[in-house]
C-alpha cells in the first residue's frame, strides 16, 4: 500500500467543484538562488491565474554542471534553504505545492535522495516521496546514470488534497505502470520531470497519456524545458491530461506556467461510462 505522510488525511474533497492546477516549467541553472527566484515568480503567476495546486519540475532548484554537484547541496530532512523556500512559497501564494525534487541526505554518504516534498497552503508538509526508479541511458555519446549519485526510494506515496487523492512520482518513474497501480484509485497523478530531449521526443507524451487512460485520472506533468548550462537539453512539454487521455494544456519549451482545471464531473463520467477500475482482476 502507498505510504501516507504527515497531515495527508486532513484535506476535504468537494466532488462538484472544478479545481485549478498549474505545472511550472523551468530551465534551471547551477545557481540555487537564481532558480528559487524564478520558481517564486512563476508560482505567483500560477496563483494569479487561480491555481490552487502547483507542481514544480524535477531538479527545479539546481541543474548542476556535473551529476555529483547535487551532493554539495543536499539538505537534512526538515531544514535547509530549498525546503524553507517551498514551505514559505506554499504559504505566501496560498498553494498546495508539489516541490518538484530536491537533494536530501541519504544513508549512503556519497549519494542523495531525489525527493519530492508537498506542502499545503498553510506551509505544513503533508507528504514526502523519494524517487524509486533511477534513470540510466546511453546512446550516441549521451549517457546518464542516476544510480551513481542517487539512492533509490522504496515506498509509493499518495496524499489527500481538496481535489481528491494525489499520487506522487518523479520523471523516470513514468515508465513503470506498476508504481501507479500501487497508489490505488487517485484523482490526479503528478509527474515532475527533467526528461531528456532524446527520450522525451520519443516517449514523453504517449507515456503520460497512457498513465491517465489506464488509471482514469488527471495527469499533471511539470518539466524542465530547454538548453541548460551543463549542456543537457530537456524536452519540456509540460502537460495537463484528462482521464480520457485528452491533452488539455501544454507548454512546449522555455519557462512558463501551464494552467487547467481538474473537473470532478469529467472524472466521474469517464469512470461511469468505462468502469475499467472496477474490472481489474489483478
Amino acid at each position: 500500500m502507498p505510504h501516507m505522510n504527515e497531515g495527508a488525511g486532513a484535506a476535504t474533497t468537494d466532488a462538484t467543484v472544478k479545481f485549478r492546477l498549474a505545472a511550472i516549467q523551468m530551465v534551471s541553472t547551477p545557481r540555487v538562488d537564481e532558480n528559487l527566484a524564478v520558481a517564486d515568480r512563476l508560482l505567483a503567476e500560477a496563483a494569479a491565474q487561480g491555481a490552487r495546486l502547483a507542481v514544480l519540475p524535477e531538479y527545479f532548484a539546481v541543474m548542476g554542471m556535473r551529476e555529483r554537484d547535487k551532493l554539495a547541496l543536499r539538505e537534512p530532512d526538515g531544514r535547509g534553504v530549498i525546503q524553507d523556500f517551498l514551505r514559505e512559497a506554499a504559504r505566501r501564494h496560498g498553494l498546495w505545492l508539489v516541490g518538484g525534487s530536491l537533494p536530501l541526505a541519504a544513508s549512503h554518504p556519497d549519494k542523495v535522495l531525489n525527493t519530492c516534498l508537498v506542502f499545503n497552503p498553510q506551509g505544513e508538509r503533508v507528504a514526502r516521496y523519494d524517487k524509486i526508479h533511477l534513470f540510466g541511458f546511453e546512446q550516441n555519446g549521451e549517457r546518464y546514470d542516476e544510480s551513481a549519485s542517487i539512492e533509490a526510494g522504496r515506498q509509493p506515496v499518495a496524499f489527500e488534497a481538496p481535489c481528491g487523492r494525489v499520487g506522487l512520482s518523479i520523471c523516470y518513474d513514468l515508465r513503470f505502470p506498476e508504481l501507479y497501480r500501487r497508489l490505488g484509485v487517485v484523482s490526479l497523478i503528478v509527474v515532475p520531470a527533467a526528461f531528456t530531449e532524446t527520450t522525451g521526443r520519443a516517449h514523453w507524451e504517449v507515456l503520460l497519456r497512457a498513465r491517465a487512460i489506464e488509471n482514469q485520472c488527471y495527469v499533471l506533468a511539470a518539466a524542465q524545458g530547454g538548453q541548460h548550462e551543463n549542456g543537457r537539453e530537456t524536452h519540456g512539454n509540460s502537460l495537463l491530461i484528462d482521464p480520457w487521455g485528452v491533452t488539455l494544456a501544454r507548454r512546449d519549451k522555455g519557462e512558463g506556467v501551464v494552467v487547467g482545471d481538474l473537473d470532478p464531473a469529467r472524472l466521474a463520467d469517464v469512470r461511469a461510462s468505462l468502469p475499467a477500475l472496477q474490472h481489474r482482476v489483478m
